[in-house]
């Protein structure tokens, strides 16, 4: 079972109840993964603290061309949905940063000028934490595209009972890319203006991937009620309420488990896990 934790902006806490989850459901006996899809600003292994044992490069295919081949005819232009090749007379230039790698420059070239050749955008790191496994990923610096790093990180996460992948904030590609064929959904919210306005958003996106979710509502207590009442009156389940803690934010701020510091952390937490599996069980 895959258990995607995503939010609709980030400081929720997304990677908090992420590694927790992963924590106590390796603890628990089950065979557990947790993959951080987050491969701008992983953190997860500030508190999951994983041996690594395979670092590997992630690779990217990117067109080049002959220009002794080259006519300049302009249809790798045409084909191209995303302006990362045009052509300028004779001279064809290549914007890789912008590329999709979808392989139709070289399909639809006439006269065979373009190959792909791999370009390293990032790398992915796989260890192991305890009885947990860990995979995570990191997008080199001024790359402009994560979702392929992201599908390989996805790609190399080894088979487990249990997946929690950690996705990144916000509700564009890398977020698709992230929970896209998992099981359920765990949108993490605050009851904030904000927080309710990402919510919609969040939810928006989950329906209309046709994905199981509910709304996790964190640091509950230093806002109003609207976010409770609006998945009332929208039929969402809240699976789980963690009230506003300090000592939450000093586990946090030392890298630590919130579940090992709060004890109701790990209740509420325990609780989800368990009603979740529960509803999926064949």
């Amino acid at each position: 079972m895959q258990i995607a934790i995503a939010s609709g902006k980030g400081g929720t806490g997304k990677t908090t109840v992420a590694t927790n989850l992963a924590y106590l459901a390796g603890r628990s006996g089950q065979t557990t993964t947790y993959i951080d899809c987050d491969v701008e600003e992983p953190n997860g292994h500030i508190f999951l603290k994983p041996r690594i044992v395979e670092e590997r490069p992630v690779w990217k295919a990117v067109p080049q061309v002959n220009e002794y081949l080259c006519t300049g005819c302009g249809r790798c232009g045409e084909v191209c949905q995303y302006s990362a090749i045009v052509s300028i007379g004779r001279k064809v230039l290549v914007y890789p940063e912008l590329c999709h790698a979808c392989g139709g420059c070289a399909m639809f070239c006439p006269t065979g000028a373009i190959t792909e050749a791999s370009r390293q955008i990032g790398s992915l790191r796989i260890g192991e934490s305890g009885s947990v496994r860990f995979v995570d990923g990191l997008l080199n610096v001024g790359e402009a595209m994560s979702p392929p790093v992201i599908r390989a990180v996805r790609q190399a996460a080894p088979p487990a009972d249990l997946a929690i992948v950690d996705a990144p904030p916000g509700t564009g590609c890398p977020v698709i890319a992230s929970i896209r064929g998992c099981d359920y959904v765990v949108l993490v919210t605050e009851p904030t203006p904000f927080g309710l306005h990402d919510l919609r958003l969040a939810v928006a996106l989950v329906r209309e991937l046709g994905l199981p979710f509910g709304v996790l509502l964190n640091r509950a207590g230093i806002g109003d009620d609207s976010v409770t009442a609006w998945c009332h009156a929208e039929g969402i389940h809240l699976v789980a309420e963690i009230p506003d803690d300090r000592g939450i934010a000093e586990a946090y701020s030392r890298g630590r488990m919130a579940c090992e510091v709060v004890p109701y952390v790990g209740d509420a937490l325990r609780a989800l896990l368990d009603n979740v599996q529960e509803a999926f069980a064949v």
